[in-house]
């Protein structure tokens, strides 16, 4: 009889092991999709990186039925000089950028030539022109034919905003131009060994660094369909939207990057630019300016896009609740409403930039949910054009676009 007591005790130890293996898995079955390990899907849709074959095939029929505000967005786009069918590729080995692009060398005609190249397989997409896609080929096979580093402090964004518009215009060309394109696997080499590397190991800088970055490293792992890649950048991608944009369910303190080290109040406000009040929506550059956070909300919205697209729904995890505040904060200020003594010292640099569109059809056309200020903002923004960076034609290929 001595021992039974033991035998409960050893049944006791047993079941309280079980209860937490049971909960240490439950636990891990719940965390953030930027902890696991499945973001990549197992086969890549194409053209899949932020804009998808139907979304194009939609804003196609609204455009040959003059309907808008897509015939006006087209023709915006094709009265730009990213469109000009004369345009002559700048290329060259080393693009150096430092703070601010100075010096420039090559910083501008690399951007300029990526998002004319993107531009021009838009235009083929819409127009059948064939001219338009052979262009879009001369501009990816000029740089891929001669670019071998970015150098200098801005090397890591400049490769970002680049690497962002490339992929989305090899996209488009590879999978729906009927001619050929000899050179698309050199193309690939110049992403897969240029681009990549300089991105995927993110930044510590401000957060609309890594977040360009990650667009880029996500846009150019699905031309590659590099799984292993698509994962890491997703994975840096999530943390670091957590990191941008507060919510308040974050608590007193917003979300950090831990290879940051923010680990004081006093940190942590001063990399939110002195800001020390926290609210919903407010973004870890509102205090800086609202270009460089639209910076930011752009490229967050174009990620969440593309996993759309490759079949993974951001829009509604934390991602889309960050992009969905983020955008209705910084756009009540952008549309005018006075800013309180709170926030910012009282005074906010304006100049969000077309970077409503994406986010905006997704989350209130897609999903239903009101967006007064948002949508007042990009109705009155219509037709977005070019930021000149990364952005281009959003009205075009996302306005009110329900594919």
């Amino acid at each position: 009889m001595a021992a039974a007591p033991p035998r409960r005790r050893r049944r006791s130890r047993a079941l309280l092991f079980t209860m937490l293996v049971a909960a240490l898995v439950t636990g891990l079955l719940l965390q953030p999709q930027a902890h696991r390990a499945e973001a990549a899907p197992t086969t890549f849709a194409h053209p899949g990186v932020t804009v998808s074959r139907a979304q194009l095939d939609f804003a196609r029929s609204k455009v040959d039925a003059g309907a808008q505000p897509w015939k006006g967005a087209f023709d915006q786009m094709t009265a730009s000089k990213y469109a000009d069918l004369n345009r002559t590729p700048k290329p060259r080995a080393t693009v150096e950028c430092g703070s601010y692009s100075n010096p420039n060398y090559g910083c501008t005609d690399e951007r300029e030539d990526a998002i004319a190249a993107y531009t021009d397989a838009l235009a083929w997409y819409i127009t059948r022109d064939d001219r338009y896609a052979k262009k879009s080929i001369q501009l990816m096979d000029a740089w891929s034919a001669v670019i071998k580093e970015h150098t200098n402090s801005n090397a890591p964004l400049q490769t970002g905003w680049a690497g962002s518009s490339w992929p989305k215009a090899a996209e488009i060309v590879k999978y729906t131009y009927t001619g050929s394109w000899a050179n698309s696997g050199r193309f690939a080499t110049m992403l897969r060994d240029v681009y990549l590397p300089k991105v995927i190991g993110g930044s510590n800088s401000n957060g609309n660094w890594e977040l360009s970055m990650m667009e880029a490293a996500v846009g150019i792992s699905v031309f590659l369909e590099d799984r292993t890649s698509y994962d890491k950048a997703m994975a840096k991608f999530r943390t670091r939207t957590a990191a941008y944009v507060y919510l308040a369910s974050d608590g007193d303190l917003p979300k950090t990057v831990p290879s940051q080290n923010l680990d004081t109040r006093d940190k942590i406000v001063n990399y939110w630019q002195g800001q020390s009040t926290f609210v919903t929506g407010l973004t870890q550059e509102t205090c800086r300016d609202l270009t460089h956070t639209g910076y930011g909300i752009s490229a967050i919205s174009h990620v969440a896009e593309t996993s759309r697209i490759q079949g993974q729904d951001l829009y509604g995890t934390d991602v889309g609740e960050r992009l969905r505040q983020a955008l209705g904060f910084q756009s009540k200020y952008q549309l005018g409403t006075a800013v309180p003594g709170w926030l910012c010292g009282g005074s906010l640099t304006l100049g969000l930039g077309p970077v409503t569109e994406v986010g905006y059809n997704a989350l209130h056309n897609r999903l239903g949910i009101a967006m007064t200020n948002t949508q007042a903002l990009t109705e009155q923004n219509r037709p977005a054009g070019s930021n000149n960076l990364f952005v281009a034609w959003e009205t075009l290929t996302h306005g009110d676009n329900p594919s």
